[in-house]
């Protein structure tokens, strides 16, 4: 199974490499002698990225008080470390074009990854997470290895597909029983050749298996819970026509009141569609 991923990600890394920008900024904030204003310079070289930091942090999604203006002064109040996971979180989609409709509409597949980052993140505002900006980048990449499935091995998914539509079980049960592997499995080792945080890689990688997390348990909980919770409200879809089965270990270990399920759901809405028409406003 692992030489099988290994060799769909290794043949197709090129094709799906991280945006330049990312990789420029990632650099800067791990350079000892980079300030503030030269990593707002960084991001400030490209317009529309530049447009879309400036919106999410004067969105209700951190509900700052004042308005931020410059991406230095985003920069600043949010954090490098979470505008870099940002910047990660908006770019990453520009990766991934041209996917047979045949699979899924771009636009639903997005609204589904967002929904589970917007989750995901709320999570990890109740809990007082250090960065919840990690939750929510993790929930935006959490289904990308389908989409390194749906452009590589389109046969293989048709049919798996097809044998889901006249058998009806889990899509992520199906890949696996076909393949020996799933997309939780590539996307996780996508991540770990893009050299991103074990953090990231762990909550993708076990985003169905949570319980398999040995570093970072927290995370791929969270994203396990976001991804059930974005299904089962109906928010956009990467494939899946069901909603995959709770851990109860995982909710356990989250330790999220079912009182607040209420507040999730309202918040998760709203927030959902307000980072849609920020992250996407040229697909929709």
């Amino acid at each position: 199974m692992a030489s099988q991923i290994a060799s769909l990600i290794s043949e197709n890394i090129k094709l799906f490499s991280l945006p330049s920008i990312f990789l420029r900024l990632n650099d800067a904030i791990n350079d000892l002698r980079s300030s503030v204003t030269d990593i707002g310079n960084i991001i400030s070289e490209d317009q529309g990225l530049t447009v879309r930091m400036l919106k999410l942090a004067n969105s209700p999604l951190y509900g700052f008080p004042s308005r931020i203006e410059t991406i230095s002064k985003a920069v600043l109040i949010i954090g490098t470390k979470q505008i870099r996971d940002l910047t990660l979180a908006t770019s990453i989609i520009r990766v991934f074009k041209g996917i047979p409709e045949d699979f899924i509409t771009m636009e639903t597949f997005w609204r589904h990854s967002i929904a589970c980052g917007v989750i995901a993140r709320i999570i990890a505002g109740y809990r007082r997470e250090p960065n919840v900006e990690t939750f929510f980048t993790a929930g935006i990449l959490h289904d990308i290895g389908r989409l390194v499935m749906y452009t590589k091995i389109p046969a293989e998914c048709s049919n798996i597909l097809s044998q889901v539509a006249k058998n009806p079980q889990l899509l992520f049960k199906a890949e696996r029983e076909r393949l020996g592997f799933d997309h939780a499995d590539v996307g996780g080792l996508l991540l770990k050749e893009w050299k991103l945080p074990q953090n990231l890689t762990e909550a993708v990688a076990y985003h169905h298996n949570p319980d398999k997390a040995s570093q970072y348990p927290v995370e791929a909980a969270a994203i396990h819970i976001a991804d059930i919770l974005a299904h089962a409200m109906q928010l956009g879809s990467s494939g899946e026509k069901y909603v995959p089965s709770l851990s109860e270990e995982a909710w356990a270990k989250l330790s999220f009141p079912t009182s607040m399920l209420p507040f999730l759901f309202k918040q998760g809405s709203q927030h959902v569609d307000i980072a849609m028409q920020i992250i996407l406003p040229s697909e929709k």
